[in-house]
């Protein structure tokens, strides 16, 4: 963690220097975001670190989230949040999903066994574990983060969305009304340049537009509920799957703290126009169940903390902005929807949470750009072209796993699919397995040899390295951000230790003469758009810190204080080494870019200097001033 770059300053270092027009409310916006579930907090805690943007983050809600339904938390979301500075309180409270065990009738029928024992996440996913957290504490970390944040951004709460449509109005083209719960009869109206639609299946931002999810229901209906209990069950502290021979599944879930545990309960069967409100569950019913499906195992439920029932339903827009395909380049889109708004799905895989987190995400670092003047707006075309892409995918394994989950198995065969597929779409459901087609944002990977483990199109795979400036270990990926920064991670080639004259020499050069001088806003720190990061095979011990070139020593802030955190070494006394890891051509080397959103963009050869101009030619914005070069120089 870095400060004291502009000035001393005491206290917790977490808390960011206030914005000029911090915490300021106002009915003209930059962004406006509607609903405070995971979706609009992630995109609003990203938008938070700009103050020059204005963003407002509305809820129907009269406060705070106190008990949320989801809680299942992927690798690839804790590695987010390690970007926005809270992943290790998330991992301190949570469970951790360790191991998953799966449970089928005896060969006599009477019983239970367990099938098999699994590892949840294999070895290597990711650095951060599976884990599980109540909703409401995951908001509160959000909004730690966004009220700390530069722009000190808070929810409004207690706003109903009554319309939003786009206007005449060239600096506010979109215009929402609102009725103010807290004050009858009364409403707002607010106009911003982008509108974003975080308001759940129910979304009026959606039904604005005209939209509908599309799809079947499963007409299956399923309870679950978080439970204090005494049970002779003993995986009851890990993830297990029961599948009975007449009664259904049960999923059971342990909860954070130690003793509470989630159960998904499989009931029986919607019929013609049956919902689920019809079938008149209770919480006995539910208990009743679970106690009949885990049997001959005795449950004892203590406490119901909180339960519901739900019919399986997998469903998706048609798009997931307000540009028609005929429009599509000619229009730029300024009212998106995200989450549950555009895509639903059974929690069975632990999907939904994450999913629309990712599609915030996605959609908040590229706002940030267009709005910062550092992008073209043809990149918010992107977003449904890659997140819509997504959601089908998840649709489709979504289906695939709550058919299989409510299987009745007729043999040991037929029980085993169900541990099969789960395994063999662990990289799936851990998240990881994302990867955005070639577009003006992802390249075509002509170079992917040079770095088989950063496979283009897919997330960043943090590694472990030593930073050479203070030896400290570290991963790589954790320098990563949620600052809207380009990284620009090179490998050097064998023997290239930084000095003149060399190919991460020549980067360096080619870097500060050419695409920082052109992309970078005047006025900025020499890194503030592209943070270049180069990763020596040396031993750190045997590497000279005074010998690199001046852009991996920069001087920035108003004091030009030197930045000693942008070169790294593999970590040969405890390993991996990362070269090795990652798949690096050692006699090459490789040049990764890396977007904002810790995707990787493009691999290139470390002298792709054309392939790289073309690259950011086609996304950024120059702000070139024949004036203003960078002259960097070493203390």
């Amino acid at each position: 963690m870095q400060y004291h770059l502009n000035g001393f300053f005491s206290g917790d270092p977490s808390i960011a220097l206030a914005g000029p027009d911090a915490g300021t409310v106002c009915d003209d916006v930059d962004v406006l975001i509607v609903g405070c579930g995971p979706a609009g907090l992630t995109l609003a805690t990203q938008l938070a670190a700009f103050p020059e943007i204005t963003t407002m983050l509305t809820d129907l809600k009269p406060g705070l989230l106190e008990v949320g339904q989801a809680d299942g938390l992927a690798c690839r979301s804790v590695e987010m949040f390690e970007s926005f500075g809270f992943a290790e309180k998330v991992i301190k409270e949570a469970y951790w999903v360790n191991e998953v065990g799966f449970w089928r009738p005896d060969d006599g029928g009477a019983g239970l066994i367990r099938a098999d024992r699994i590892a949840d996440v294999e070895y290597d996913l990711s650095e951060m574990p599976h884990v599980i957290l109540n909703q409401a504490r995951l908001h509160d970390f959000f909004l730690e983060a966004m009220g700390n944040a530069p722009s000190r951004l808070k929810p409004t709460y207690n706003r109903e969305l009554i319309s939003v449509k786009r206007t005449e109005n060239s600096d506010h083209p979109v215009t929402a009304v609102f009725s103010r719960l807290d004050d009858v009869g009364g409403t707002q109206t607010i106009r911003a340049k982008y509108v974003v639609g975080c308001d759940g299946a129910r979304s009026a931002v959606r039904r604005s537009l005209g939209y509908k999810l599309k799809g079947e229901a499963a007409r299956q209906l399923w309870g679950v509920m978080d439970v204090l209990a005494v049970t002779d069950f003993p995986d009851i502290r890990l993830k297990a799957a029961i599948q009975s021979a007449e009664l259904g599944s049960l999923l059971i879930i342990p909860r954070e703290g130690g003793y509470m545990v989630r159960m998904y309960i499989e009931l029986d069967a919607l019929h013609g126009s049956e919902r689920a409100a019809d079938r008149n569950v209770t919480s006995n019913l539910l208990i009743d169940r679970a106690s009949k499906i885990i049997a001959p195992f005795i449950l004892d439920v203590k406490e119901v903390a909180w339960w519901s029932a739900y019919e399986i339903g997998q469903r998706l827009c048609d798009s997931f902005d307000d540009v028609g395909e005929a429009e599509r380049g000619q229009l730029v889109p300024r009212i998106f929807i995200a989450g549950d708004a555009c895509h639903t799905h059974s929690p069975k895989a632990g999907q939904g949470m994450n999913v629309s987190m990712a599609d915030t995400f996605n959609i908040g670092w590229k706002l940030a750009a267009v709005l910062r003047g550092q992008a073209r707006p043809m990149v918010l075309d992107t977003y449904t072209q890659e997140r819509q892409a997504k959601a089908k995918e998840l649709i489709e394994f979504d289906k695939d796993m709550a058919r299989l989950f409510s299987a009745k198995p007729k043999d040991a065969a037929e029980a085993a699919q169900f541990q099969t597929y789960f395994k063999k779409h662990g990289r799936y459901t851990a998240g990881v397995e994302t990867r955005y087609k070639p577009s003006i944002l992802t390249g075509p990977g002509t170079h992917q040899a040079l770095a088989k483990g950063y496979q283009t199109g897919m997330r960043f795979h943090s590694a472990p390295v030593i930073r050479l400036g203070d030896a400290k270990p570290m991963h790589l990926g954790h320098v990563m951000k949620a600052d809207g920064r380009w990284r620009l991670i090179a490998f050097a080639a064998q023997g290239d230790m930084g000095r003149s004259g060399g190919e991460i020499a020549n980067l360096c050069g080619f870097l500060s003469d050419d695409l920082i001088a052109d992309f970078t806003p005047k006025g900025g720190d020499i890194d503030s758009l592209f943070d270049l990061r180069a990763v020596f095979q040396m031993a750190h011990a045997d590497m000279a810190l005074e010998s690199l070139p001046a852009l991996l020593l920069p001087r920035k802030g108003k004091y030009g204080l030197i930045d000693y955190e942008k070169a790294f070494c593999p970590d040969l006394a405890q390993g991996p080494d990362i070269f090795d890891h990652r798949g690096i051509d050692r006699n090459q080397g490789a040049l990764v870019i890396v977007r904002p959103d810790q995707y990787v963009a493009e691999v290139l050869p470390l002298d792709g200097f054309a392939q790289m101009r073309t690259y950011f030619d086609g996304i950024l914005c120059r702000f070139y001033d024949p004036s203003k070069i960078f002259k960097v120089v070493r203390s």
